[in-house]
């Protein structure tokens, strides 16, 4: 690629988020060339792409360090989320391959770095409003994901500190849903079980109400725009990446005109154990308690400084991850592969 343009490196490409956000940047004027990282390349790549093959866990050295000469932003989205039954091989993937981009960033002084946090990075918060990005990042202990999210903030803390030349944006997003990633999120949280009328809420007579279940989402389009802005800015520091309303079994039993049915938090938490403990879901009940415990984020500050503002609701977003669930939808990488109910 030889035009006077910017070169932005993205690993997990191939991901939820990563496929919008180097389609977003095929597309941006301002980009010559977008280098996606993943551990499979795709064989038909988009517009103004180049592709390494490059698993994190595993690279040795300092090939890193070289893919990343040259670059004017690095987009970190890779991240493992199963097997969660095997917590030593999601801390190698997502916190020592995380240690590594950092390392090889500050060795090929890329000059921009934009790190996927998430809510889950943050400590449990008050059930009356909502929290900025000051509030603490201690995360869920229990679950790994929020224990290797939280980790991660602190190594970015000093990060920070060692290179203050670097600019250093943490996202921190809501769930984000698209069509495009149902089939591969199914497969991540619920597993091939699932019954499929769960696909068709509005089928379902009531909705169980789980004291403490309210949860924001937002579109991932919408969560790739705010990253590819982020990179292709000067704006530093973290971002509330969410959508309205927050769903909770009310606002859910008003769209698919279901009766929320209280259901206890220590029944429905056994459920969740006995279904994990018999392998009937890959989710564990650890990341169920952190679930209820997550803070409503106020997104002002990704509106103020990003000029960021999500198009479409967090329904919508709900909408086409069901209609996806339905129809099998995916996209043409590994992680996305489309898969009906019961494969």
């Amino acid at each position: 690629m030889n035009g006077d343009g910017l070169r932005i490196a993205v690993t997990g490409a191939t991901g939820n988020l990563g496929t919008s956000v180097v389609r977003q940047l095929g597309e941006d004027p301002r980009v010559d060339s977008t280098l996606a990282i993943a551990r499979r390349v795709l064989q038909r790549p988009p517009a103004k792409t180049d592709w390494a093959a490059v698993d994190l866990a595993e690279v040795e050295g300092d090939e890193v360090d070289r893919l990343f000469q040259g670059v004017d932003a690095v987009v970190h989205l890779a991240w493992r989320m199963q097997p969660s039954r095997d917590p030593v091989l999601t801390w190698r993937t997502n916190v020592l391959g995380s240690v590594r981009v950092l390392h090889a960033v500050a060795a090929a002084r890329v000059p921009a770095l934009v790190h996927a946090s998430s809510v889950g990075a943050y400590s449990p918060g008050p059930e009356d409003r909502a929290v900025d990005e000051s509030w603490p990042t201690h995360g869920w202990p229990e679950a790994a994901y929020c224990r290797e999210k939280a980790y991660l903030e602190r190594a970015l803390d000093a990060f920070e500190q060692a290179h203050r030349e670097v600019r250093v944006v943490r996202m921190r997003p809501a769930f984000m849903f698209k069509e495009g990633s149902a089939s591969e999120q199914r497969r991540l949280f619920a597993g091939r079980f699932v019954p499929g009328v769960l696909g068709r809420p509005d089928l379902l007579p009531f909705l169980p109400d789980i004291p403490g279940f309210r949860v924001q989402t937002l579109h991932t389009e919408d969560a790739a725009r705010a990253f590819v802005t982020a990179a292709l800015g000067t704006a530093r520091g973290p971002f509330n990446l969410a959508a309205h309303p927050v769903l909770d079994a009310h606002v859910l039993g008003v769209k698919f005109d279901a009766r929320p049915v209280r259901l206890p938090r220590p029944l429905a938490r056994s459920a969740t154990a006995a279904a994990y403990g018999l392998r009937l879901m890959p989710s564990s009940p650890q990341l169920f308690d952190a679930v209820l415990r997550l803070p409503l984020m106020d997104c002002s500050r990704a509106h103020a400084v990003l000029g960021w503002q999500p198009r479409k609701t967090a329904l919508a977003a709900v909408d086409e991850l069901l209609h996806g669930m339905r129809t099998g939808a995916g996209e043409p990488t590994a992680p996305l592969r489309g898969s009906v109910f019961g494969t």
